[in-house]
């Protein structure tokens, strides 16, 4: 394992912050893989996973399982993992700016299509390689304003010349669930499976460029302007994994969950053939789009009781919560626009009006725009 310490510029005078990334395998040797723990500091669980798969990929390296590189970056944030208010830790927002630390990603396909015409040829291979440059050169040539930015920048570096990237998320309380590139939806499926998600989430594009997009949505945009005139592969298949609820942090889910990824690198061909024990999981997964996910918010302020379970399967206006007033004991209830399944809802049962609260995912695209939470 090589370890490399990346520096971030110091927000003050005395103050100075540094990530690592942990490299297993060979650079340039076979292909790349990276694999991203917590980018909003405080959700804990992928903290844990990553130290899991350090053991694995410590142990897989030392037998020589691992084909080209795979880089682990076992606590993405160091700036987010630093802030907290009132004995609270707040991982998710650049307390300086209210940036979501997942949002704000450079967007890369409206420069690639001015630096790369004329350098493109006949050969797929060739092609990706040419673009891989690109990518990193136009990131390199990005001026950050502030540390988070410089953060957003060397990550998306450090992993835009990835054929495979995982970004390790949780939510507030949920089901294990993913979200994957919509052309990639055989293999957001396969990693599913896996990870005994519940669902898989689809979109080309969910807004606000998220980190996993940044590394992989160039790709299948340059396929469509190119179409006609060279042949471009889909170079990166990148995913957020939600590792079901915040408070979800045990050895026995991490260990499961490194299986299960190290299951996938082996189906990618990450790892030699038998690298992992871990069989793909039996449980039911639907993939589906991210434009059908119903985002349910509270009408009012109150108490929140919930009428179903995660996973229970609900039909378009049924009641899966009710926000109580507690000064007139009025009860309002919450109902879904959609038939799908209660896959995800908040942590806390006291809501502010317009909050969200919960998340139905159903067959039907009928949203468009931002997609993501807050």
């Amino acid at each position: 394992m090589i370890e490399q310490r990346h520096d971030l510029p110091s927000a003050a005078p005395g103050t100075q912050a540094h990530w690592l990334s942990l490299h297993f395998g060979t650079a340039g040797s076979g292909p790349k893989a990276v694999i991203q723990c917590a980018l909003h500091a405080d959700e804990v669980p992928g903290l844990l996973v990553g130290v899991h798969l350090r053991r694995e990929l410590t142990r897989l390296e030392r037998q020589g399982r691992i084909r080209g590189e795979i880089v682990l970056v076992p606590a993405a944030n160091v700036l987010g993992a630093a802030q907290g208010l009132l004995g609270a830790a707040i991982g998710r927002f650049d307390l300086n700016t209210g940036v979501n630390y997942n949002r704000g990603y450079r967007h890369l396909t409206p420069e690639l299509l001015r630096t790369l015409t004329g350098r493109l040829g006949s050969d797929a291979a060739a092609n990706t390689a040419i673009i891989r440059q690109a990518c990193a050169d136009l990131l390199m040539a990005w001026t950050p304003t502030s540390p988070a930015e410089a953060l957003k920048r060397s990550l998306q570096w450090l992993a835009v010349d990835a054929d495979t990237v995982l970004d390790l998320h949780c939510d507030s309380q949920a089901l294990m669930h993913l979200y994957a590139p919509t052309p990639w939806a055989e293999t957001g499926a396969a990693l599913g499976q896996c990870l005994g998600a519940r669902v898989v989430l689809l979109a080309k594009e969910s807004g606000d460029d998220p980190f996993d997009e940044s590394v992989s949505r160039h790709w299948w945009e340059l396929q469509e302007a190119f179409a006609a005139q060279h042949p471009i592969e889909l170079g990166c298949f990148s995913t957020t994994v939600e590792l079901r609820g915040e408070a979800d942090v045990t050895h026995d889910l991490a260990e499961g969950d490194a299986q299960g990824l190290l299951a996938f690198l082996e189906q990618r061909g990450h790892l030699e053939p038998g690298s992992s024990a871990k069989a793909a999981a039996a449980s039911r997964c639907d993939v589906l789009p991210l434009e059908g996910v119903d985002p349910l918010t509270s009408p009012c302020g109150g108490i929140v009781v919930f009428a179903c379970a995660l996973g229970d399967e609900v039909r378009a206006g049924q009641t899966v919560a009710e926000v109580i007033d507690p000064l007139t004991a009025e009860s309002t209830p919450v109902c879904t626009k959609v038939d799908g399944v209660f896959f995800a809802h908040s942590k806390t049962r006291w809501a502010l009006r317009g909050e969200r609260i919960g998340k139905v995912a159903g067959a039907k695209a009928f949203r468009s725009g931002k997609l993501l939470s807050p």
